[in-house]
C-alpha cells in the first residue's frame, strides 16, 4: 500500500519499489512516487522456488506466460540457484543462500510453487507463509506432494517403471501440478548481455557439437570417435562445426579440433557460452544445460537420448531425439553395454541435413 511520511507520498506497493535504495526510475529520471508515471500497483506475490540445474530451471520457465495471464497485478518472485538465467519477467531474481532464505520467510505470499522435490526446497517450502501452494513440501521429514495436483509427478520420482509409462512433457506436467493446461507456452531466457563478439563465419550454417553430457550421467556420453567423424563430414559438404562444452569438455574438444579441423574457440561463462549458442543454426547435443539453452534460443535440435522416458521432451517442433536401439539404462550412471556406440554418425548426419533443409514449422 502507499505511505505517508510527512508530506512524502511512498508508493511501497509498486512493482519497482525496493524499500532499502532509490527504485531504477528514481535514478534515471529523478521521480519520486506521487508524480512518477511508471507506478504499477502490485496486487498478489508469487514465490517460485525451482534451485537446481541451468537447464530444469530454464524448463520450468513455460509457467512465466501462463502466470502472467492469470495474475496480471502479481510480483513474481523466484528462487534458485542460478538467478542470471532468469528472463525479465521474473520480478525478483533470489539466490539460494541463508541472506534469502531469512527474506522469503518473512514474506506473506499469494501463491507458492515449489517444483523441487529436494528436501531443503520442500522444507523451505513448508515454512513459507503463503495462501495457497503447489508442488511439493515436507510431511514427517520426507518430501512430498502438497496435494493430489503433484501426486503423479511425484510417484514418477519413485518408480522407473511408472516414469517409463509416463506421455507427458515436462512442461504438461508442471502445468497440470498448477491447475493449469499446456498450451504450447514457450521457454524464456535472460538475453541480455549474450551477444558477445564472435569471428565466426557469416557465408555457412553453423553447426553447434555438443560434446559433454554433465558428471552425473556419463552412461550419456557419445564417443569421441563419432564426434570426430561428424564433424568431418559436416565439413565436406560446406557446414562449419563447432565443438561447445564446459571445462570438462577442454581437453576432449581439443582433440576433436586436431583430428577433424572443426572450430574450437574454447569454454567459457554461462552469459558467454548463450551467446556463442546464439550464433548456432544448429545444436548437436545429449540431454543436458545446452539442450534447453538451444530451445529457449529457438535453435534447431538434434536431441540424443538414452536414459530418460523421451516423452518429457518438449522440442516445440525444433527438432529430432535420436535413441541407440535397444537401450535398457534407464536413469543409470553407468551404461553396461555402452549403448550410446549404438547410436551411429549416419543417422545424426542426416537428422543434421533434414533438419536445416526443413523450414523450422515443418519439422
Amino acid at each position: 500500500m502507499s505511505q505517508m511520511n510527512s508530506k512524502t507520498i511512498i508508493h511501497a506497493d509498486c512493482r519497482f519499489f525496493l524499500g532499502y535504495i532509490p527504485c531504477r526510475f528514481h535514478k534515471s529520471e529523478g521521480a519520486h512516487c506521487e508524480n512518477c508515471s511508471h507506478y504499477d500497483r502490485i496486487e498478489e506475490k508469487i514465490l517460485i522456488i525451482k534451485l537446481g540445474a541451468i537447464g530444469d530451471v530454464i524448463r520450468t520457465t513455460p509457467l512465466l506466460e501462463k502466470l502472467k495471464v492469470e495474475h496480471p497485478k502479481a510480483a513474481i518472485w523466484w528462487l534458485t540457484l542460478t538467478p542470471e538465467i532468469l528472463p525479465p519477467t521474473v520480478d525478483r531474481k533470489l539466490k539460494f543462500d541463508l541472506a534469502n532464505t531469512l527474506y522469503i520467510e518473512n514474506v506473506d505470499f499469494d501463491l507458492l510453487i515449489n517444483l523441487d522435490k529436494d528436501p531443503e526446497a520442500c522444507a523451505l517450502a513448508k515454512r513459507i507463509t503463503a495462501k495457497t501452494k503447489f508442488g511439493f513440501t515436507l510431511i514427517d521429514g520426507v518430501p512430498s506432494p502438497v496435494n493430489s495436483l503433484a501426486q503423479q509427478k511425484y510417484i514418477t520420482g519413485l518408480f522407473d517403471d511408472i516414469s517409463k509409462a509416463n506421455t507427458k512433457s515436462y512442461p504438461e506436467e508442471i502445468f497440470e501440478i498448477c491447475g493449469y493446461r499446456f498450451n504450447g507456452e514457450k521457454y524464456q531466457i535472460n538475453r541480455d548481455g549474450i551477444e558477445g563478439s564472435w569471428n565466426l563465419p557469416t557465408d555457412k550454417k553453423i553447426i553447434g557439437l555438443n560434446t559433454g553430457c554433465g558428471a552425473r550421467w556419463k552412461s550419456r556420453l557419445w564417443p569421441e570417435e563419432y564426434w570426430i567423424e561428424l564433424a568431418k563430414r559436416l565439413k565436406t559438404v560446406g557446414y562449419e562445426p563447432i565443438l561447445l562444452g564446459g571445462p570438462d569438455e577442454d581437453e576432449r574438444n581439443k582433440r576433436i579440433q586436431k583430428a577433424s579441423g572443426a572450430l574450437y574457440i574454447g569454454h567459457f561463462p554461462l552469459k558467454k557460452f548463450i551467446g556463442l549458442m546464439d550464433r548456432c543454426d544448429l545444436i548437436v547435443t545429449a540431454v543436458s544445460m545446452a539442450m534447453h539453452i538451444a530451445i529457449a534460443l529457438d535453435k534447431k535440435l538434434v536431441l540424443f537420448n538414452n536414459i530418460f522416458n523421451k516423452n518429457e521432451f518438449e522440442l516445440y517442433g525444433l527438432g529430432k531425439i535420436l535413441e541407440p536401439p535397444n537401450c535398457q539404462c534407464y536413469f543409470a550412471a553407468e551404461c553396461d553395454h555402452d549403448c550410446m556406440k549404438d547410436l551411429k554418425t549416419n543417422d545424426v548426419y542426416d537428422a543434421v541435413v533434414e533438419l536445416l533443409s526443413a523450414p523450422t514449422d515443418s519439422i
